[in-house]
């Protein structure tokens, strides 16, 4: 198919769904590569165990649908990678679908959108597979980097074991502002106060510090 023939039908209604999702994509990463977005700006938050504070209802199907991305590696690959990979089968299954049925009706460029989706996110899920445990492996890398526990940190808000602070920590290379509460009952820490990050809190989302004094 000579070039121009191939931008015109990459501009033919029917094929634009799936044109725009490709341009879309392709602007996303240039504005990664000339650094004004980091290529995890947006992404997703599996919790492929489905534990959230929720009725039971609810929790069927927050569960259902965080296995169904889990089973797409969607929280193990970013969106943006996994989407990638998406747009371009897509496209082109759009261009050669509608070329050789020689259709130029959006109505039937969607119906023919809808089983072109449906596979290209299984050819997603076959290419992605590969980064999944080179991700596992640069998240845990990262966490170990910026992990703040045994950390000693400043506080920012006063905070005691019932109301909620924030405290700012080093690590490394990399500042973080923590939301802090005092690991014990009969603490108060105010602000300026130095403190050592102890461990963290799950069930309250934040992390628990005590006072610290420097030698």
């Amino acid at each position: 198919m000579p070039m121009t023939e191939l931008l015109q039908a990459a501009l033919s209604p029917p094929n634009l769904p799936a044109t725009g999702l490709l341009i879309f994509v392709l602007l996303y990463w240039l504005t990664v590569i000339v650094g004004l977005l980091d290529f995890k700006t947006l992404d997703i938050d599996v919790d492929a165990d489905g534990h959230h504070d929720v009725g039971h209802e609810a929790h069927m199907g927050v569960s259902w649908l965080n296995h169904a991305l889990a089973f797409f590696n969607l929280g193990r690959v970013p969106l943006m990678v996994f989407l990638s990979f998406v747009a371009l089968p897509l496209w082109v299954g759009s261009i050669l679908a509608n070329h050789y049925t020689g259709n130029r009706s959006w109505l039937l460029g969607l119906l023919f959108a809808v089983p072109l989706f449906i596979g290209s996110l299984l050819v997603a899920k076959v290419l992605t597979t590969p980064f999944v445990h080179l991700f596992a492996t640069l998240e845990k890398d990262h966490a170990d980097h910026t992990n703040p526990v045994g950390k000693i940190c400043t506080v920012l808000l006063p905070t005691t074991r019932e109301r909620l602070g924030q405290a700012a920590v080093r690590t490394g290379e990399v500042a973080l502002t923590l939301n802090v509460r005092a690991a014990s009952a009969a603490t108060e820490l105010r602000k300026g106060d130095t403190a050592l990050v102890i461990d963290y809190d799950a069930a309250g989302r934040c992390y628990l510090i005590e006072p610290y004094e420097l030698s």
